[in-house]
């Protein structure tokens, strides 16, 4: 767990995958054609403790989404990249944005489309109910499945490898 606390000690930003990840995967749509998608509160209060303590958060995903594009800006992310089915260029360009290297860069995914990026990054981590491929290439998997805690998980890991972590509880219990 050192060597985790290490890597997560050097990341700036923390990029998201979205449907597995961000969401349970599962794609409800209505007779009409609209979409919706289930985000979990517990994750995106930990994508907003993240940006409080100085640390970037980024989406790439592959499909394209009004409901994603609505809940990041709700959470003041500016790093959105959508409909991006090639990762590995994605990846390239919000590096290019940001000016980080790959070594403090953490992505997080669940199925083999996000192994372009999983294999070079500083820190990969698969949500707990990955693929097996995905978890075999990962340095570190999630406690929780994608959408139900697993973006709170990484939040956490981040914010305790930085220092941040009991300073947040204590802000909370005083």
């Amino acid at each position: 767990m050192q060597d985790i606390l290490e890597k997560a000690s050097r990341i700036q930003l923390v990029i998201f995958d979205v449907d597995g990840v961000l969401t349970d995967g599962s794609l409800f749509l209505s007779d009409d054609g609209q979409e919706y998608k289930a985000f979990n509160s517990k994750d995106g209060f930990g994508m907003r403790l993240l940006q409080d303590a100085g640390i970037d958060v980024g989406i790439i995903t592959g499909r394209e989404s009004l409901l994603v594009k609505l809940r990041m800006k709700e959470l003041g992310i500016s790093h959105v990249m959508q409909g991006r089915r090639e990762k590995g260029p994605a990846l390239d360009e919000m590096m290019s944005l940001t000016g980080l290297t790959l070594e403090q860069i953490a992505y997080v995914g669940d199925d083999v489309v996000d192994l372009p990026i999983m294999s070079r990054v500083g820190l990969s981590i698969a949500v707990q109910d990955a693929r097996a491929v995905v978890k075999k290439h990962a340095h570190w998997i999630t406690e929780n499945p994608g959408g139900r805690g697993a973006g709170r998980d990484v939040c956490e890991l981040i914010l305790e490898a930085h220092g941040k972590w009991d300073d947040i509880i204590k802000r909370y219990l005083a």
